[in-house]
């Protein structure tokens, strides 16, 4: 049966720029489509267990069309974890924005967080990338948009509310990503449930940020003063 989807070669005649613009936004709907196929089949099989003719087959694509776009298995592999990872912290920030005190907010973030398998997705991809160096800027621009957005979301939510963060934004950030990445790494080597690594997640991050009283000014703390207590706090 002859597969649907065009290579990337293929463009419409006319106008030179017009036919690039096409050529272009042809290439980012087939790496979607190649990503969208690639990522339940290798959070299910494995790096190992899929082969570059199993995404094919899903995508309804040819071979050659993802080692055109992709290179390697490896380097799609790195890509749809990052991917995942970002649409996870999406969904996080999503699932939050009804919470009105921070121990909603907190337990939002979390329980999305520990319900998917995004993370432990994620934490394959930086084991890989150890041995394979030609990987790692995808993660670590990953990781730097996930901590910029992350702490963007918060400093807005602090705002938005009146909250006293204890943390800087950017710090609550990083240690939110950070107490995820190792708990939930941990609790899939236990065979915890999404419940147990929700709960263990919220027991580390304890507390995040107070609910300001009416009278209260809003105030979000920096880096110089994160640490100090406030008046009245030990």
């Amino acid at each position: 049966m002859a597969k649907s989807v065009r290579g990337p070669v293929d463009a419409p005649a006319g106008d030179p720029k017009h036919a690039a613009r096409a050529t272009r936004s042809a290439g980012r709907k087939m790496r979607s489509l190649l990503l969208d196929a690639a990522s339940p089949l290798f959070k299910e099989q494995g790096l190992s267990g899929t082969s570059i003719s199993d995404i094919a087959t899903a995508a309804n694509a040819f071979p050659s069309q993802i080692t055109y776009y992709f290179r390697t298995k490896e380097a799609l592999f790195v890509e749809c974890a990052c991917r995942d990872l970002l649409y996870l912290a999406r969904a996080t920030e999503q699932a939050a924005l009804k919470a009105h005190t921070p121990q909603a907010y907190t337990h939002a973030l979390t329980q999305t967080v520990t319900a998917t398998d995004s993370v432990a997705f994620f934490v394959e991809a930086l084991t890989l990338t150890r041995r394979r160096q030609d990987l790692a800027p995808l993660v670590e621009r990953t990781i730097e948009r996930l901590h910029a957005e992350g702490a963007r979301a918060y400093a807005a939510q602090v705002e938005r509310h009146g909250w006293r963060t204890l943390r800087a934004p950017d710090e609550s950030s990083r240690r939110f990503w950070a107490v995820a990445i190792g708990v939930i790494v941990e609790g899939y080597a236990m065979g915890r449930s999404a419940d147990e690594l929700c709960a263990e997640m919220l027991r580390v991050l304890g507390e995040q940020a107070k609910s300001a009283s009416d009278t209260s000014r809003l105030r979000l703390v920096d880096h110089r003063d994160a640490s100090t207590p406030s008046d009245g706090e030990s």
